[in-house]
């Protein structure tokens, strides 16, 4: 007869609340993974390309609040509680079939990780601004990239937090891409906008950069959370995790919003009008 050890039981149960022991991730059938890659892939193409574009042209027609601006890059959270609702309807459908006694919960997240993850979401909304600002000071294609070398910042932080070994292939594109950026950085007159005076431009170049930097920071400090949050990571968690950074980002930038009288402005615009 096989009998389990009841010590080495308790010692695993331990072991995991402890945080000894790293977080399991819930398998996804291939069938479901590969139409969310795609799904994933789509949006985030239709969001880089055309982003940059939006904000730009908002900014070249008379545009000139840049905390309005930062704060509408994250402002589409509500979408992300519209498919946690649909989620959480259809887990408890699943439980209900299988006649499962359990309660179904609406967040997984729990508080430590809530914490964390809304920090992250603050930094956020700092970068939103720093990019932003870079944005209406700056022509599209100068400021992409200026951004582009975030890819070292990317690989810097992430040794340093994830231990993420350097590869061939990453150092040479870092390389790259960093030596790209500063060769723009020599031929700064060429692309500035008619109108706009040297300290502007400068200004928008440097805020761009600390942009890059700051995102480079912020994308292995989110790996970093997801290996120390000491539960299940699953599609829904990770839901939850970008919807707490894009409402904590939108707060924050909310928040400068109504330092800047921004909200006061567009009021007296509208009346105007």
């Amino acid at each position: 007869m096989n009998f389990k050890n009841p010590d080495k039981m308790q010692n695993r149960k331990e072991s995991t609340t402890t945080g000894t022991v790293e977080p399991t991730t819930a398998k996804v059938s291939p069938a479901t993974k590969k139409p969310l890659l795609i799904l994933s892939s789509i949006l985030l193409s239709i969001g880089n390309c055309g982003g940059p574009l939006i904000t730009r042209l908002y900014f070249l027609h008379g545009g000139n609040r840049v905390w309005l601006s930062s704060s509408l890059e994250t402002a589409g959270w509500p979408f992300i509680l519209i498919l946690l609702v649909f989620l959480y309807f259809r887990r408890r459908r699943l439980t209900t079939n299988n006649n499962k006694n359990e309660t179904t919960p609406f967040i997984y997240m729990r508080p430590r990780l809530f914490s964390a993850v809304a920090f992250i979401g603050i930094l956020t909304g700092l970068d939103d601004y720093l990019y932003a600002y870079g944005v209406a000071r700056l022509p599209v294609s100068t400021s992409a990239l200026i951004l582009a070398p975030h890819l070292a910042f990317v690989a810097l932080f992430a040794y340093l937090l994830v231990k993420q070994k350097f590869t061939a292939y990453s150092v040479n594109a870092v390389v790259l891409l960093t030596v790209g950026a500063g060769v723009l950085a020599l031929h700064t007159n060429g692309d500035r906008p008619e109108g706009e005076s040297e300290k502007e431009y400068v200004m928008g170049f440097v805020m761009t950069v600390a942009a890059a930097f700051l995102y480079g920071f912020v994308l292995p400090l989110i790996e970093l959370t997801y290996n120390k949050a000491k539960q299940e990571i699953t599609y829904t968690l990770v839901l939850e995790i970008q919807m707490v950074m894009c409402l904590f980002a939108t707060i924050f930038c909310t928040v400068g919003m109504i330092v800047d009288n921004d909200f006061k402005v567009h009021l007296i615009s509208f009346l105007m009008n």
